[in-house]
């Protein structure tokens, strides 16, 4: 076991090397990168002052001369090829240093450590809702098979799944927040947060966190649910489950002795995968709720071309997937004692 989980810590290095060439090379021929904005805002800079003069070397139309723009195609290096700049970049962030931000000149790392805390709030607050709450539901679900329960709780998750988590959170501030005025609107503390005493600062986000991560759980807590069902289901109806019944097994000792453990082998495969869930957030919820965590960063980024933030999020997101992968083989190897990996 040992060397196989040697062997996949060692394809993180190829798998990684993959993710990181190939969103680079896109990011350098996507228009509408850093030197575009600066064009753009030059150009709009001369027409509001209303200058019809052209700056010598520049061409009809274009504010800035060649020679500026090749200064700023060096300094954001985009004057190497693109295996040479990979390369620079990739030495960089060997050695720690993610870059700058082209949008706000800060440091990429410093930039991702401040949020980091924020959506890891989110993150493991959501995750425990979900193994919390979806296990137990679950089971009880798969025992009550067809009742008036089951029925119930099946039409209200299968509502829940059929709407995206960031359309349920515009829905619920338009109807808790605009409407009712039960939540704050967005973001993670109140104004006057500073002047607060303890218990009232813990009040404020406890408000300003209900909303977000009920949009957090919608989408998952489907899944894992009728996951945790079916599986359940399957176990039950299975020979050594009503082999160990006809022995005189009670029925609530042989599903949790015997069918429990072999249920939560699915679930334990997905467990870490959500490693990367729990730190990265999800763009468009922390977009609706104003939260300023790891998602809002991201989209940012994205929106605003801001290729280095983009850059040093996906160096954070698939390593964390990567590791994410073989703790799911490490929680599978725990729950199923059948599983020998060589």
């Amino acid at each position: 076991m040992t060397a196989y989980f040697i062997r996949r810590l060692l394809l993180v290095i190829p798998t990684f090397i993959g993710i990181t060439i190939m969103v680079f090379t896109i990011t350098r021929f996507v228009p509408g990168g850093p030197i575009e904005r600066i064009i753009a805002q030059a150009r709009a800079l001369q027409m509001g002052q209303g200058s019809s003069s052209v700056r010598p070397g520049a061409g009809a139309g274009q504010p800035l001369s060649q020679e500026q723009i090749d200064k700023l195609k060096e300094y954001y290096g985009f004057d190497k090829p693109v295996l040479q700049s990979y390369l620079i970049w990739l030495g960089r962030v060997l050695k720690g240093d993610l870059g700058r931000s082209t949008r706000y000149q800060d440091p990429v790392w410093s930039m991702i450590k401040e949020r980091i805390p924020i959506s890891l709030y989110f993150g493991t607050l959501s995750l425990a809702l979900v193994y919390g709450i979806c296990i137990p539901l679950g089971v009880v679900k798969a025992i009550k098979h067809k009742s008036g329960f089951d029925n119930l709780s099946s039409a209200v998750i299968f509502t829940g799944y059929a709407i995206p988590g960031w359309v349920a959170g515009v829905l619920m501030l338009v109807l808790f927040s605009s409407k009712i005025d039960l939540f704050p609107l967005g973001g993670l503390t109140s104004d006057f947060f500073d002047d607060m005493n303890m218990a009232e600062k813990i009040w404020d986000i406890g408000r300003h966190t209900v909303l977000p991560l009920f949009a957090y759980v919608v989408g998952s807590f489907t899944v894992m649910t009728l996951l945790m069902k079916n599986t359940l289901m399957d176990n039950l109806a299975s020979d050594y489950v009503r082999t160990a019944i006809a022995k005189g097994l009670p029925f609530q000792k042989a599903v949790f002795r015997h069918a429990m453990r072999n249920s939560l082998i699915p679930i334990a495969t997905s467990f870490g995968n959500n490693i990367s869930i729990i730190l990265m957030g999800s763009f468009l919820i922390e977009k609706v709720f104003n939260i300023d965590g790891m998602g809002l960063l991201g989209y940012e980024s994205v929106i605003d071309r801001d290729y280095p933030v983009v850059m040093g999020i996906l160096v954070i997101s698939s390593l964390l997937f990567m590791i994410g992968n073989i703790l799911s083989d490490v929680c599978v190897a725990l729950v199923d004692p059948r599983v020998r990996f060589k």
